[in-house]
């Protein structure tokens, strides 16, 4: 896997992934930035609510569950001294669809967290407190 960044000016970059997708990632203003992107940290945490969405999608569909959205919401605490790293990430899962079961629902977010989601097994492993929840809308 590979990626390149590359600064356009002030703390503004153009990145791209190994496979051709380009994001911008900006500071904020009081930092030299623009504002025209996400900050790097807001990309990491926005990686690994993506990669857990990805997983618990993957798992439903594979148990045939009738899934028609999911929205997964991330929050997470800083430390306040440098480096200001993620010490605490709560991940809730939205998943609406026609009679979904909890039991697969829960499982596909356990599976996720504990077994397939690269990202935030990363992180935990990395000494951030990683917490996990669901709520299942009937659609």
């Amino acid at each position: 896997m590979k990626a390149s960044v590359k600064w356009t000016d002030g703390r503004q970059f153009v990145t791209e992934s190994g496979s051709g997708h380009s994001v911008v990632i900006d500071g904020p203003p009081d930092h030299g930035g623009r504002n025209t992107g996400p900050r790097p940290m807001e990309m990491l945490l926005m990686g690994m609510g993506a990669c857990a969405s990805f997983d618990v999608l993957e798992i439903l569909d594979k148990s045939r569950a009738a899934v028609t959205d999911c929205v997964a919401q991330v929050e997470a605490e800083r430390a306040d001294a440098v480096p200001a790293v993620f010490t605490k990430i709560h991940i809730h899962f939205t998943v609406a669809g026609h009679s979904l079961k909890e039991s697969q629902v829960k499982r596909a977010v356990e599976l996720s967290a504990e077994k397939y989601c690269s990202a935030s097994i990363m992180l935990a492993k990395g000494g951030v407190d990683i917490s996990h929840s669901y709520t299942i809308v009937d659609a």
